[in-house]
């Protein structure tokens, strides 16, 4: 019952005020924007520090470009777009209705729910709000308990910049994600596992309220037998070890030539070596969240062991690392199999399975036999190859001869497909999620359509039958 919800007063104040205000103008959506630009400014160091504090250590400039320079860049785009994207949109002419004028106009859709992950959890708490405020809507949000620090750093920002009845901050466990998704949202979208998804999509359905889940996969990386492998390797090792390899899009395993694939995992040691000559104490190394992901990704090794697969950690030379330390080398697992958990899962962690190819089609038809990914990676420079990869795979995005960076792209919206995902956001993307459509016919003084009003006659039948030979 929607009456014993505990955050349904604070979602009423929210929905009462929007009622209340009506449409927010061009004006007051940029000065939004504004606020939030200045108190994310004001707060970026206690970002740096309650991120650092949650993950154990991370790396402060991943942070930094993350979770700070990322969301200011959406900001700059979204209120340099913002007054076009506003604008009705002309829907283009009907021969059905030759003088009649058809618009689509943007309007707000009321209060939108936003849950935001642990991973990387300012961006991906405060982005979905840039394009929730740019289409005029307020928000609650409900930030991750497993970055209690952060949460506050990200309360504190939302109370800088808003009024309560603007936008609103909700913390605490999973019995607080169930009633927030329980809410009647005019929107809600969720950044998170694919499990999870499923547990807030079944709840939103409860209220018809239309969602948008950020989920991911296994995103798979394609090398070709003429790409440079020193410059796949290092690329896709800085995609690996980014954030611990605690990324949604991160690549989560790699198809490389047969011939090759030794040469791949020397490249891979040289490039790990190069950014990471040292893992213990190192100031760029991002920790594993917690004891229990940890575990989880020596499992993965453990099990992959044990099924056969051959296990090389790179760069785990040098000076141990000292227990409690959450670090883990990038570790390739070659002769990989199906049965293996580290292929079932997506892995959110620094462990790289490879697997070897004769023929791209043998890697086109094992990517479209499993669960449509979040992103795929394809590392080569003949075109037509790559438009064959893009063309006869499906993924939520693509990114050709890097990984990772198409997210970062303001212009591309960002989303999954399937059990990636469902909807997408980022910039116009991003605006449009947030809005209503709603589709207006202007009608003119004359219209064709007043010709077949009742009573139909034998004048009708021989427009009908012109209508059938023009249209």
């Amino acid at each position: 019952m929607q009456q014993d919800n505990p955050l349904l007063p604070q979602f009423e104040a929210l929905r009462a005020a929007f009622l209340r205000a009506g449409p927010t103008t061009y004006e007051q959506r940029i000065d939004s924007l504004k606020r939030l630009r200045q108190a994310i400014v004001d707060h970026h160091e206690q970002i740096l520090d309650a991120v650092n504090a949650d993950f154990g250590h991370r790396s402060r400039h991943e942070t930094f470009f993350a979770d700070v320079i990322g969301l200011l860049g959406e900001i700059r785009h979204t209120r340099k777009h913002l007054k076009k994207w506003m604008r009705p949109r002309r829907a283009g002419w009907s021969p059905q209705f030759p003088l009649a004028r058809a618009r689509i106009h943007y309007q707000p859709r009321g209060v939108i729910g936003i849950i935001g992950p642990w991973n990387v959890p300012v961006l991906l708490t405060l982005s979905p709000l840039v394009g929730a405020i740019a289409a005029g809507n307020r928000a609650l949000i409900k930030t991750s308990e497993f970055c209690p620090r952060t949460a506050e750093v990200v309360t504190a920002i939302v109370g800088q910049a808003f009024a309560p009845d603007e936008v609103a901050v909700v913390n605490g466990g999973a019995e607080v994600a169930g009633h927030f998704s329980a809410l009647p949202f005019d929107h809600l979208i969720f950044t998170g596992s694919t499990q999870i998804g499923r547990i807030v999509m079944r709840a939103a359905s409860e209220n018809l309220t239309p969602v948008t889940l950020e989920l991911g996969g296994k995103s798979p990386t394609i090398i070709s037998d003429d790409y440079p492998l020193d410059i796949a390797a290092g690329r896709i090792a800085q995609g690996k070890m980014l954030n611990g390899g605690q990324a949604c899009i991160a690549p989560d395993y790699v198809f490389v030539p047969t011939g090759r694939r030794d040469q791949l995992v020397e490249a891979l040691a040289v490039a790990v070596q190069k950014s990471y000559p040292t893992l213990a104490g190192n100031p760029d190394l991002t920790w594993i969240v917690n004891d229990r992901h940890y575990q989880r990704l020596q499992a993965h090794i453990a099990d992959a062991r044990a099924k056969g697969a051959q296990v090389v950690p790179l760069n785990a030379g040098g000076a141990p690392v000292p227990a409690g330390e959450r670090v883990l080398p990038l570790t390739v697992l070659l002769g990989v199999t199906d049965d293996m958990s580290v292929m079932q899962e997506e892995i959110f962690g620094p462990l790289l399975p490879v697997k070897t190819y004769d023929d791209l089609a043998e890697v086109i038809s094992y990517v479209n036999s499993h669960p449509r990914p979040l992103a795929l990676y394809h590392f080569d420079d003949n075109t037509g190859r790559t438009e064959r990869v893009l063309e006869q795979t499906v993924s939520g995005g693509a990114c050709v001869n890097d990984v990772l960076f198409h997210v970062a792209h303001e212009g591309l919206p960002f989303g999954g497909v399937g059990p990636s995902g469902i909807g997408r956001y980022h910039g116009f993307d991003g605006f449009v999620t947030f809005s209503h459509q709603k589709s207006v016919l202007y009608q003119s003084r004359w219209s064709v359509q007043s010709l077949i009003r009742p009573p139909y006659g034998p004048g009708l039948e021989r427009v009908m039958r012109l209508a059938l030979r023009w249209l």
